[in-house]
């Protein structure tokens, strides 16, 4: 019988409510347009702020699996059966009712197709995490190999956001949704790409930095807070660039960004 822990396992529970009252606010969203009532937005809106939950949630049963030397093969199991749900289904399912409630019936298809496409490849980037994860049980890890599925849905709910965000006076998103069904498909290719990115799993409360350091990063955490409807996007966009600019970056900088040590030189990536 394997052993179930209680808090990691209660935040994995907590990313598939999440991910639950998301898929739930974008049915109703889409039953309020398809009724022509002007209250769909704030349902669409609302399942955004659950997929972002969602996020915070699996950021935090990891760091509470870790801290207390409780990772688990069932909590890696679980996890990934939550995240299918919050950042596979509920993503693609959003963007298919928000980009093609306009569209014509013959072509709505189309939509269907690239929200498929992109659960499949975030089903495929999970289950290959899991399986590598297995083969290297005991291994340090420090980094994901593709885009993780989380950051893919945290992407795609920030930018649906700040669209919606832009647009709401209009109580419309604009004509830039169009390149939402775009970034599926490439988020997609990304997220079952080889390209490497941090998991920052070394960064904790022992983190050690300098006091201007420290001061800055309480700065750009504040006005993140106070700006996030916006700032989001861009913390999403830059982690997904990084990976693309990361084999380029001189060793010293990236082992300060990503709080690396040359104690464990020859982590494995999951």
């Amino acid at each position: 019988m394997p052993r179930v822990y209680l808090l990691p396992n209660l935040m994995t529970a907590g990313n598939l409510f999440c991910g639950f009252m998301a898929t739930i606010q974008i049915i109703a969203g889409s039953l309020e347009q398809q009724a022509g009532s002007s209250v769909w937005i704030r349902h669409y809106e609302t399942s955004l702020k659950f997929i972002l939950g969602a996020f915070i949630f699996d950021m935090l049963d990891g760091r509470l699996a870790r801290l207390g030397g409780r990772e688990s093969a069932f909590g890696r199991e679980f996890d990934s059966l939550a995240d299918l749900i919050s950042f596979g289904l509920a993503p693609a399912l959003l963007v298919v009712k928000i980009i093609l409630a306009d569209f014509p019936p013959s072509y709505r298809w189309v939509g269907g197709v690239v929200a498929f496409v992109y659960l499949v490849a975030g089903a495929m980037r999970l289950a290959r995490f899991n399986l590598v994860a297995a083969q290297n049980e005991g291994m340090a890890t420090k980094d994901f190999v593709g885009f993780p599925i989380p950051a893919a849905a945290g992407l795609v709910a920030s930018i649906t956001l700040f669209l919606l965000t832009l647009y709401e006076n209009d109580r419309e998103p604009g004509r830039w949704r169009y390149a939402l069904p775009f970034l599926l498909v490439f988020l997609s290719f990304m997220m079952y790409s080889r390209i490497a990115y941090p998991s920052f799993k070394s960064i904790d409360w022992h983190s050690r930095r300098s006091i201007p350091q420290v001061l800055v990063t309480a700065i750009l955490l504040i006005l993140l807070v106070k700006t996030w409807r916006y700032s989001l996007a861009w913390v999403f966009i830059a982690y997904l660039i990084y990976g693309f600019v990361r084999p380029f970056i001189s060793k010293r900088i990236r082992e300060g960004i990503e709080e690396e040590t040359s104690e464990d030189p020859s982590a494995e990536r999951p």
